[in-house]
């Protein structure tokens, strides 16, 4: 809302224009660091209770188990690729040509070799049959007549085309651990375990509002003195895309009384409040007040950065984490990244990742505080790791932030920035 930066008047963003920093103030010494500010909120994150959810469920959830091992993995010498098994040995003693005993299909219970000149078809994912020790794909014979003879190049050395027993895992063996994210693969790892049940952190639960007279929902009229509400869309679709997707949406209007009604209530409900602007010093800032009165104690409020400066944070009286968030879009954004989601992941216990990497393909003006940067991954083929700025015109200028895929931590550095300076990279 009103104030420094704090959802501010903005013909284009749906947010309101930043006021410069108060002349005569440093304020790389009267802000915390982001690192500091990142701390001081890790400090206040309190662990939210496990949930078990059926296995079609825990698709993206943060694990609060281990996941051990059923049986041996995989659970028999598996064929690794459609051919015939044979013994080795026979192979090895000068044998070429093999008469076909039968074919063995995946999930099929394997029947013994008969004897050194047999062989048994077998599909990818079939048992070895007992008896053999090796599988020769397809295209190193030709069959004929119930007969199979080797071509020249073929080879049939001990255990070729065969995963053996008991290779990726064994019983009891942890497969996954707890603070796991289960994508894809994790899902399957689960499901081989033979659990129809998972042990997972429950989501928080988040509530995102924004403040304004100003704002007009997209679809609806507007008027030339007003701009429409577009931060709170911006940051629901953000949580959505890191796996936040059950969030409150909220708009309260700049009625002192009825704002501190509503936050009360999404404050009762929820695990965390994301605020969009109106925690500044405002005349029509009645957020710092309703929060006040409400039990929530403020931990800090600027951080020493840019875009994002006027961030505030504190804690509710049953340890909600109240974020107030900058008003223009890309600070927003960006402290949305930089200070929410690891709040969030670590209140889930998900094991905490550390920044990447890249470096900057130019030269960027010097800073005197910490800067964050949007910027375009080169493609990896052509330049892995190598980034490009996308300067914005100022922290509402959300356009600028179309097509980028994170930003980069400048730190302060006010003899500038060289190409091939390298980086921490935050993806949006």
């Amino acid at each position: 809302m009103r104030g420094r930066g704090l959802q501010g008047r903005h013909p284009a963003a749906g947010g309101r224009l930043p006021r410069r920093c108060r002349r005569g103030v440093d304020l790389s010494k009267a802000a915390l660091t982001p690192a500091e500010a990142l701390e001081k909120i890790l400090e206040r994150v309190a662990t939210l209770p496990a949930e078990s959810v059926r296995l079609q469920a825990a698709a993206g959830r943060v694990l609060r188990q281990e996941v051990m091992a059923e049986r041996d993995n995989p659970p028999f010498d598996r064929v690794c690729m459609d051919g015939v098994a044979v013994a080795s040995s026979a192979f090895a003693a000068g044998r070429r040509s093999f008469r076909i005993q039968g074919t063995l299909a995946a999930g099929a219970v394997p029947t013994a070799l008969e004897a050194e000149d047999a062989a048994i078809e077998a599909m990818t994912g079939a048992v070895l049959p007992p008896g053999t020790d090796c599988v020769i794909p397809v295209e190193e014979y030709d069959l004929r007549d119930g007969v199979l003879t080797l071509k020249p190049e073929a080879t049939a050395e001990p255990w070729r085309n065969v995963q053996r027993r008991g290779s990726d895992s064994a019983p009891g063996v942890p497969m996954l651990v707890p603070g796991m994210r289960l994508g894809a693969a994790e899902v399957a790892v689960v499901a081989s375990a033979g659990l129809p049940e998972v042990l997972v952190s429950r989501l928080p639960r988040i509530a995102v509002i924004s403040t304004g007279d100003e704002l007009v929902e997209p679809g609806e009229p507007i008027a030339d003195h007003q701009v429409r509400r577009s931060n709170a869309h911006a940051v629901v679709a953000a949580l959505k895309l890191h796996g936040f997707g059950e969030t409150r949406d909220a708009h309260l209007r700049d009625d002192a009384a009825l704002m501190q009604q509503r936050i009360g209530e999404l404050l009762a409900g929820n695990d965390v409040l994301v605020l969009s602007g109106g925690v500044s010093k405002g005349k029509f800032d009645f957020v710092p007040a309703a929060l006040k009165a409400l039990g929530v104690g403020e931990v800090f409020y600027q951080v020493a950065q840019r875009p994002g400066r006027p961030m505030w944070f504190g804690v509710g009286p049953q340890g909600q984490l109240v974020f107030g968030l900058p008003g223009n879009p890309v600070s927003t954004l960006v402290c949305l990244v930089r200070y929410v989601l690891p709040a969030l992941r670590a209140a889930m216990q998900e094991q905490r990742a550390p920044a990447g990497k890249v470096s900057l393909d130019g030269a960027l003006d010097g800073r005197k505080l910490t800067y964050f940067m949007p910027v375009v991954l080169q493609p990896a083929a052509a330049t892995p790791g190598v980034a490009t700025a996308r300067q914005p015109h100022g922290s509402g200028d959300f356009l600028a932030l179309a097509g980028t895929d994170g930003f980069v931590e400048l730190p302060p550095r006010p003899e500038g920035y060289p190409a091939g300076f390298t980086a921490d990279f935050y993806r949006w």
